[in-house]
């Protein structure tokens, strides 16, 4: 069967993967609304399309941070991808470069940043759990700097594990024949099996539950790279990531896998926008599956998007060529959103081609009689 968009790779995923580490990366924490809602909400957004434009030249290209790309559209970091399929971090890699976009590499990845490094040329970001020792931290980031990454995505939203019921149903753990590459020198890149989730107890061990504001200034201490602060959802702690110099800001909720019932995150993302004033980029991570998608995260003032999961479940489908394929079919799909809304370019994309259930009815101006 032909795969026309990126929701259908989940279904084979689900075919092929056992079901520990499927459920690993499906699920979301507690009662899943959240995760629900990362989807849902999108269709919450309309369009606004202007027609009679001429739309024959199509401009996707955009700069992240410096870099140039070739679409707004980004790779999330996502843990453990050997567990998907054999090549893992590699091939997520190599279809990144590929694409001619960023892909962000998990901490707790399957293969280190010097492996992926080594696949090739590509601008990539590295996102960071920070440990209880900081001495781990710090040699983590300067390898990260070394290997040619281009940012750190310090990820804030987890200072302890959210309660996630099918890995405590499953005792998720690392299977046996991976490691977590980054830290295999540390003896912190095994997992122990719990009577739970090995994982949560392995967060509960490593992961510093003090990390605070003061951190993200100290890590600017550590390293040149520009630090962006994954995991806000609120204006209030967009005004203090822009205080706390930070490079930019991704509206994340960890994929649903955090806070339950917390909001999706393109309805936190406006609010966000508009705190951030302009000063620094705002990026949306979750529950993007369509290019339609995308164009509504732009509309809302997000400078770029980040996949996840589309991206493990189409690597555990067809490896690198699943990957390639999810990032091409958005990329077609976003560009004939464009077209279809009249947008030539990203700039050209604004929050009039979209109305939202939340929006002020429009002034109707009434002929006169």
């Amino acid at each position: 069967m032909e795969i026309t968009n990126v929701s259908e790779y989940e279904a084979i995923a689900k075919q092929k993967l056992p079901k520990m580490v499927f459920d690993y990366y499906a699920s979301g924490a507690e009662d899943q609304w959240t995760l629900a809602e990362n989807r849902n909400a999108f269709s919450k957004i309309l369009f606004r399309p202007r027609i009679l434009i001429d739309v024959s030249h199509i401009d996707m290209t955009t700069t992240v941070l410096g870099f140039k790309i070739s679409m707004p559209i980004m790779i999330a970091p996502t843990a453990m991808q050997k567990m998907a399929h054999p090549e893992g971090e590699y091939a997520t890699a190599r279809a990144a470069s590929a694409a001619g976009t960023i892909m962000t590499l998990s901490s707790w990845a399957t293969s280190s940043v010097e492996e992926v490094a080594s696949t090739g040329p590509g601008v990539r970001f590295f996102q960071l759990y920070v440990y209880k020792d900081r001495h781990v931290v710090a040699q983590l980031v300067r390898r990260a700097e070394r290997a040619g990454f281009k940012a750190i995505a310090l990820t804030v939203d987890t200072p302890r594990l959210g309660r996630r019921e099918a890995d405590i149903k499953n005792r998720f753990t690392l299977p046996p024949f991976l490691t977590l590459k980054n830290f295999e020198g540390l003896d912190l890149g095994k997992m122990d099996e719990a009577a739970d989730s090995g994982l949560a107890s392995y967060v509960a061990g490593q992961i510093d539950r003090s990390l605070s504001w003061k951190d993200v200034q100290w890590l600017q201490t550590i390293t040149k790279l520009p630090i962006l602060v994954k995991g806000v959802l609120t204006a209030e702690d967009a005004r203090l990531a822009v205080q706390a110099g930070a490079a930019g800001i991704i509206v994340s909720n960890h994929g649903a896998r955090q806070l339950d019932y917390v909001p999706s995150t393109i309805m936190a993302l406006e609010e966000v926008v508009k705190a951030a004033q302009g000063r620094i980029p705002v990026f949306l991570d979750g529950g993007v599956r369509r290019g339609t998608d995308v164009f509504k995260a732009l509309a809302l003032g997000a400078s770029g998007i980040f996949i996840g999961r589309p991206v493990v479940f189409s690597l555990a489908a067809e490896g690198e060529a699943g990957i390639r394929k999810v990032l091409q079919m958005l990329r077609e799909e976003f560009e004939l959103t464009m077209a279809l809304s009249g947008c030539r370019s990203l700039k050209e994309i604004t929050r009039d081609h979209i109305v939202t259930e939340w929006d002020t009815p429009r002034p109707r101006h009434l002929p006169r009689l």
